[in-house]
Formats: C-alpha cells, sequence, structure tokens
C-alpha cells in the first residue's frame, strides 16, 4: 500500500463516521461500513476537486439505486449560454492494493447516462435526487443553454484501460462538449497539500523592460511557449495557487481552443503574441544580469500565476499532444508581467488580482474580503454572537458560523427579493451584484436574520417530507423570500429599522413562528403556480424553468396584493 492510499483511506474513514448521520437522512444509508466509505470517497472527491463546502458537496451526491453510473452531480452557473456540469463515478477498493484500473464496465455505464441523460426529451428513470439534478439541466438545455461535461471518473487505484479509452473515443459524442478525467489518490493527495514555494528560472527571449516603483520592481518581456511548457511541467499546478481560477480544460472553452487552434496552426505561431492578453506573474523576489542587452535568465523566489493560468495549462498540454510531430515553437512567444512585491503586501496582491481578472466571469468571493464592507460585516456579526467568514475556509462551519458566500445568496434573496438571482447567478454574486447585495446600510443584523431563514428553507428542501410539494426542490430562495416579508410583518418594521437593536425580538419571533411562515410561504408558492399553469401537470423540468425567471415573481408579487 502507497502512502497516499493510506492517507485517503484515513480521510475517508473519519468521513465516513462524521457523515454517517447524513448519508442516513439523504441516502438512506445505513449499518453498510462498504458502502459508507465508498460514499466518502465519492464526497472528498468532489470537495476537493470543485473546492466546494460540505452541504454543496452533499446537495451533489446522487449514489443510489437507479443512478445511472452517476455518482455526484454538479450544475455551474450559465455563463454566455452556456454551464459546466460535473459528473462523477467512485469507484474505491477495499483492498488498497493501488493497482487496479478503474473499471471498464463503470466508463460504459456514463457512456450510456451521457447518450439520452440530457436529451429532455428522453425518458428515463432514476433516484430522486438525481432526477432533480437532471430535469433541472434539462430544463436549461431546453432554453437553449450549451451544457459543458466533465466527467471525473476516480478511484484509489489506476486510470481506465486502453480499451476503455477505446470505448470513449467511439461514442459519437460531441468532443467540443464532453472531457474526460482520471482522479486517483495520487491527485487528491497532491490537491490536498498545502502549497510549497516555486523557486526557478525564466528564460526570456528579447529585449526586456525592468522599473522600480516604490519598493516594488516590475519586469516586462516575452518568453517562448516552450519555456512555459517546461515550467508546468516541473511545477504544475502549484503555480496557480493565487489563480482564482482552476484549468477549463480545452473542451467547451472557446479561448483555450482558440489557444490550441493557433499554437497547431504551423503559419499562425509566430501570430500567437499578438493574439493571447499574456501572463501576469507575481514572486518574493527575482534577480537578473543587468549587463546583458537581452535574452535575460530570470531567478525568482516565490513564483506565483495569478492571471493566464488559462494560458500556461493549454500550451502545456498542446505542446504535450504535438510531442513527436512537428512542435517547432520557437516563434511561438507569449508576453510576461513580473512584479516584485514584499510578502506583507497582502492587500496589493488581492487588489493586483482582483484587477487582472475581474473582466473574466469568476468567482471574486476571494478578492472581495478585504473589502471594507465585508470587514465591516464581519465587526458587526461578531458583535452579535455570530462569526463571519469573509474568506473561505477548509473548517467546517458550525450553526453561528457565516460564510460570506452564504450571506450574498440570503440577502439576495431575502432582502433584495431577487431569489432567481441568488440561485442561478453565483459567480455574479461578488461581481456585478455586489453592491447591490452589500450596500452601505446592510446591518449585521439584516444578514444573519435573512441567513437563519435561507438555511430554514434548504434544511426543508433537503430533508423533504412525503407531503413535501415537488416545486419545494426548487423554492428555497422564494421561500426565504417571503418568510423574510412575513417577519418585518409581525416585527411592524421595515427593513432599514431591522438593525442590532431590533435583532434579539426578530430572532425570538422567528425562532416561534419559522414552521408557520414556512408552511405559508409553501402555500402562496403553490397557488402563485397554479395561477400559471392552472390545473395542468407540472413537470419538473417546466417547475426547475419557473424558478428561474421572473414571472413566478410577479405572480408572487399579484397575489400578495391581492391578500392585501
Amino acid at each position: 500500500m502507497s502512502i497516499n492510499v493510506g492517507i485517503i483511506d484515513q480521510r475517508i474513514r473519519k468521513l465516513a463516521e462524521d457523515l454517517a448521520t447524513e448519508f442516513e437522512e439523504r441516502l438512506n444509508i445505513k449499518n453498510d461500513e462498504v458502502k459508507q466509505r465508498s460514499t466518502a470517497f465519492v464526497f472528498l472527491s468532489v470537495k476537493i476537486v470543485l473546492d466546494l463546502p460540505d452541504e454543496e458537496v452533499l446537495d451533489c451526491i446522487t449514489e443510489g439505486g437507479n443512478d445511472f453510473g452517476i455518482d455526484a452531480l454538479h450544475v455551474g452557473d450559465v455563463e454566455d449560454g452556456e454551464f459546466v456540469m460535473t459528473l462523477f463515478q467512485g469507484k474505491y477498493k477495499q483492498n488498497l492494493a493501488g493497482d487496479a484500473n478503474f473499471p471498464q464496465t463503470g466508463v460504459e455505464k456514463v457512456i450510456q447516462a451521457l447518450k439520452f441523460l440530457f436529451d429532455p426529451d428522453s425518458i428515463f428513470t432514476t433516484n430522486p435526487q438525481l432526477t432533480l439534478l437532471i430535469e433541472e439541466i434539462r430544463s436549461l438545455v431546453r432554453d437553449g443553454h450549451i451544457p459543458r461535461v466533465r466527467v471525473v471518473l476516480c478511484n484509489n487505484g489506476l486510470k481506465w484501460s486502453d480499451t476503455a479509452q477505446q470505448i470513449i473515443d467511439g461514442t459519437g459524442l460531441p468532443d467540443d462538449q464532453i472531457g474526460w478525467e482520471h482522479v486517483n489518490h495520487d491527485e487528491l493527495v497532491r490537491l490536498m497539500q498545502a502549497a510549497k514555494q516555486v523557486d526557478d528560472t525564466l528564460r526570456l527571449a528579447g529585449k526586456a523592460i525592468v522599473e522600480d516603483l516604490d519598493y516594488c520592481r516590475v519586469l516586462i518581456g516575452k518568453i517562448t511557449v516552450r519555456e512555459i511548457e517546461v515550467l508546468f511541467n516541473r511545477h504544475g499546478d502549484l503555480l496557480l495557487e493565487r489563480n482564482v481560477r482552476r484549468f477549463l480544460g480545452l473542451q467547451g472553452n472557446r479561448v483555450n481552443q482558440g489557444i490550441n487552434h493557433t499554437l497547431r496552426a504551423v503559419e499562425e505561431r509566430e501570430n500567437f503574441y499578438f493574439y493571447n492578453n499574456g501572463i501576469t506573474l507575481l514572486c518574493r523576489k527575482f534577480t537578473y544580469n543587468a549587463l546583458q542587452g537581452e535574452n535575460y535568465q530570470v531567478r525568482t523566489e516565490g513564483l506565483q500565476i495569478i492571471n493566464g493560468g488559462q494560458t500556461c495549462k493549454t500550451i502545456q498540454k498542446t505542446l504535450a499532444e504535438l510531442a513527436g510531430a512537428d512542435a517547432n515553437m520557437e516563434k511561438a512567444f507569449v508576453l510576461i508581467r513580473l512584479y516584485q512585491l514584499p510578502s506583507e503586501a497582502t492587500d496589493l496582491i488581492r487588489s493586483i488580482t482582483f484587477a487582472t481578472n475581474s473582466q473574466n466571469p469568476i468567482d471574486l468571493r476571494d478578492l472581495r474580503s478585504n473589502d471594507h464592507k465585508q470587514k465591516n460585516l464581519e465587526t458587526a456579526i461578531d458583535d452579535l454572537g455570530f462569526v463571519y467568514h469573509r474568506h473561505r475556509s477548509e473548517a467546517s462551519l458550525g450553526v453561528l458560523d457565516i460564510s460570506s458566500a452564504t450571506a450574498a445568496v440570503a440577502v439576495l434573496s431575502v432582502w433584495r427579493e431577487h431569489p432567481h438571482q441568488a440561485k442561478f447567478y453565483g459567480r455574479e454574486h461578488f461581481g456585478k451584484l455586489y453592491d447591490n447585495i452589500f450596500t452601505d446600510n446592510l446591518s449585521g443584523a439584516q444578514v444573519i436574520i435573512a441567513t437563519l431563514l435561507f438555511r430554514f428553507a434548504e434544511n426543508k428542501r433537503r430533508r423533504p417530507s412525503e407531503e413535501t410539494p415537488n416545486f419545494v426542490a426548487y423554492a428555497s430562495c422564494f421561500l426565504a423570500m417571503l418568510m423574510g416579508r412575513f417577519l418585518l410583518e409581525d416585527l411592524e418594521i421595515s427593513l432599514s429599522q431591522l438593525d442590532h437593536r431590533k435583532f434579539n425580538n426578530a430572532r425570538s419571533i422567528f425562532d416561534h413562528n419559522q414552521e408557520a411562515y414556512y408552511q405559508r410561504a409553501v402555500k402562496m408558492i403553490g397557488d402563485a403556480i397554479r395561477r400559471l399553469y392552472g390545473n395542468q401537470q407540472v413537470s419538473l423540468q417546466r417547475l426547475a424553468a419557473t424558478f428561474r425567471r421572473g414571472d413566478l415573481l410577479e405572480e408572487l408579487s399579484r397575489g400578495n396584493q391581492t391578500d392585501e
């Protein structure tokens, strides 16, 4: 048994114990250690690969009967008419030898699923959790959004066989929409480990500009794509620890496909420098021989790439594919900007990272963490007995902990009354929607109360009773919004009056009336859906689409006016 196999086994055994109650309540897995550990392995794989909090990981787990080989499924936000869904299948061997290939039968099951699960008109039977996610995806597809699929096959052994790869290659499934990845114990441990400092030499081509700016230094020059490949072959993703995006792959990503095409086209390679925006790097220190006129060898300490990680990974992958073929890349250059910043300049580093990445649709939560609004909320919420997490944390959050991501969803749903944006525009919560969510007059009390309302609705969604209507699976944000209205009515105040002086009273009234608020909200939404669709049977696909659009909001407003 290798040490990495042992590390992962140790980790999943603990997870299986810690999550036993959740597995039993959500997945009906009980008194079965083998099944619990297998599910814990899927949980760990999803958490590490997608970097999600525990509750979101649990929402992704679909393992169980009638799962078509899909053990977990994550649906990303819609972006430029496209969305990424990541499909996981896990195979965990109990003997821990680490020498078994991912089974061919598992590959075949996923292929079978891909051929019809995402066709909005095909008929299938799966377990309830998978059905809800599939119908949400089908609803997006029916609305014209294009799915990009990451198939992540996970095991504590070796990659699938050559025969299985031939089966994948011969599926006839669109290559530009589906990418296949293998994750095993070695990859999981590598991703789990803390970043090591990267010290290396950048071999520049031609002239470069170096300038001192206060306590910082700037170097602007160019480097061959071959040097980028060599650098990433040595250090891999350790160079991207500060980069806010993970590699999106070549499949289904237009920018990366364009990079790939330019490098493959012999007549276009020399234009790569002009086509690409370049790479931004940070380091703690760099040195070079200033007596040289050009072709500097720049020695760096603490090297990190904060913008251009996609370019670098695509270069690495493309040149690896061209190995042995015509891979003459001497005329293919890329612009680099290297900043030497003092290690204590944390705020400046975050600001540069934000500025160089904010033009792209990425998760900006960490980059907003030092914003004065976030710092003020942290102080205000702490004074009320809760803990606000401006930064992402690996630790599990307790009932008194509130992450900035959860706060954004809750406030946008409850107080801004845009529940559809809260659920389906997560990428923009700390981007375009940030100032609308985190206004200057948003109080700590408002954040806490909104979070409590949202969490109550989410818990009801995750643990439905037999009488729970189907639409509740998509309605948490809408239910929380209505419950917030009811609470303000009972408090007889406006939102602006909900501050630390009203906090204890608001929390007390909510604790006493939360179930009544919830049932009232469920009835209101049920009535609104009936007004929209009459007595016709509404499919899960249609329900998913209904909660993604604004017409239900309008209907709820009309219904509220009628009640008054």
